[in-house]
């Protein structure tokens, strides 16, 4: 089904996507060269390493070797640096293995040697080597829990960072005395590199207390190795300062505030005004639906923030307790709560999509929303609402093929989300 709302709609996500491509934003940041003599080391980890790799290899002239993992069916070939790929967003025994090799080869380097670091969205868990005295089991059932309580990144970084062997700055750390040039892809609210990937090559403010604070606030009981751990709290992430990490640079290279910029572009081409709301929003999905809804009324009322045609944009990453037994995903569910809240208004559609190009554990970036969407549904014999409160959105845009399918898009800034408004 076509028309040009959603023609419209699906351009805009494409120019946020195209704005994050590896190829366009890594080549401007490279690091210089080491001196005669000198390695130049690539690791990396996330959903955009291998494509990032990719774009390295093409526009670096002198030696690499090297290890990046990312996650399954988000590979591509390279020549010099070895591709692996892992899980997400549970880790497996294959990220545990690559966190193993690349820590491996970061250490013994001297000061005539570089390392590049291409860090991403999904590092996290695609990096996932447990810190002394924890198994992995440990680090899959915690991961599990924080995933189903509605943690926000910022919180599940915090616990995995001090559960592990390589994130919070170790494996900065490790690099040392080389010189470690880190390129970021940000997915994360306010681009904080401490966040991305739960950084592995950035001084840690967060601490131990914070950490069992935060399971505690979700009422996740830990298994007791972990309990062990973060009670002993014996050897806390490099804080600000470390001279381990005194010749570690991290350069962000692309971020979610580009990709809204991108699309406001194409929006203006098209005729339209468009409004960014944000690149950070957070919140329960169903929340942020409310809002965004309600701005959109506002728009049809009265002409505010901007007079239609005009087009809300935004980024960052909500977050669904899941509740029910759905197939998840927060971007359909807040598309299905936009809709349920909107109830057919017929001067609005939407779109929201994870940028990598899989929304939760779905093969779907996101989907699409029209006037006629819950209407459509009802003639399918499908309860939006029931579908709302059993966390299945992703079932109902299946069945009425509004879903936006783009394979990996081998780059990760986050959620993208366009309402427009006629």
């Amino acid at each position: 089904m076509s028309d040009p709302q959603r023609d419209l709609l699906r351009r805009l996500f494409d120019a946020a996507v195209a704005a994050a491509d590896p190829r366009l934003c890594v080549p401007a940041h490279l690091a210089p060269p080491p001196p005669p003599g000198g390695r130049t080391i690539v690791i990396g980890a996330g959903k955009a390493s291998a494509a990032m790799a990719r774009a390295l290899e093409e526009h670096w002239t002198g030696p690499l070797e090297g290890i990046v993992v990312t996650r399954y069916g988000h590979a591509v070939p390279c020549e010099r640096i070895e591709i692996v790929e892992a899980a997400h967003p549970v880790p497996d025994a294959a990220g545990e293995a690559a966190a193993r090799r690349i820590l491996d080869l970061v250490g013994g380097l001297t000061e005539r040697d570089l390392v590049i670091a291409l860090i991403s969205g999904g590092g996290s868990a695609l990096l996932a080597l447990p810190a002394p005295g924890l198994t992995f089991a440990d680090k899959q059932a915690i991961n599990r829990a924080l995933l189903r309580s509605g943690a926000s990144i910022d919180e599940m970084n915090c616990v995995r960072k001090h559960l592990s062997a390589v994130k919070g700055g170790r494996l900065g750390a490790a690099t040392w005395p080389a010189r470690c040039h880190a390129l970021l892809i940000s997915d994360v609210p306010g681009d904080d590199p401490q966040v991305i990937a739960s950084g592995p090559t950035v001084p840690d403010a967060t601490t131990f207390a914070e950490a069992r604070a935060i399971l505690a606030k979700y009422g996740i009981a830990p298994p007791e190795a972990v309990r062990r751990h973060l009670e002993a709290a014996a050897e806390e992430t490099p804080k600000p300062g470390d001279p381990r990490l005194a010749r570690v640079t991290n350069v962000i290279v692309a971020a979610p505030q580009r990709s809204l910029d991108a699309a406001a572009a194409a929006a203006r081409e098209a005729g339209l005004v468009p409004v960014i709301l944000g690149d950070s929003l957070e919140g329960e999905a169903r929340e942020v639906a409310k809002v965004m809804a309600g701005i959109a009324r506002q728009v049809l009322r009265h002409g505010q923030p901007a007079p239609a045609p005009c087009v809300l944009l935004s980024g960052g990453e909500t977050t669904v307790t899941v509740r029910g037994g759905g197939r998840g995903g927060r971007n359909v569910e807040f598309l299905l709560a936009l809709a349920v809240d909107l109830r057919g208004e017929a001067r609005v559609w939407a779109i929201a999509g994870d940028t990598d190009g899989i929304d939760g554990a779905e093969e779907a970036a996101g989907a699409i929303v029209t006037p006629d969407s819950l209407a459509r549904a009802a003639a399918r014999g499908l309860d939006a609402k029931a579908a709302l409160a059993a966390n299945d959105a992703h079932a109902v845009f299946e069945a009425l093929g509004d879903q936006v399918v783009t394979g990996p898009t081998l780059t990760n800034v986050n959620d993208f989300r366009a309402v427009l408004v006629v």
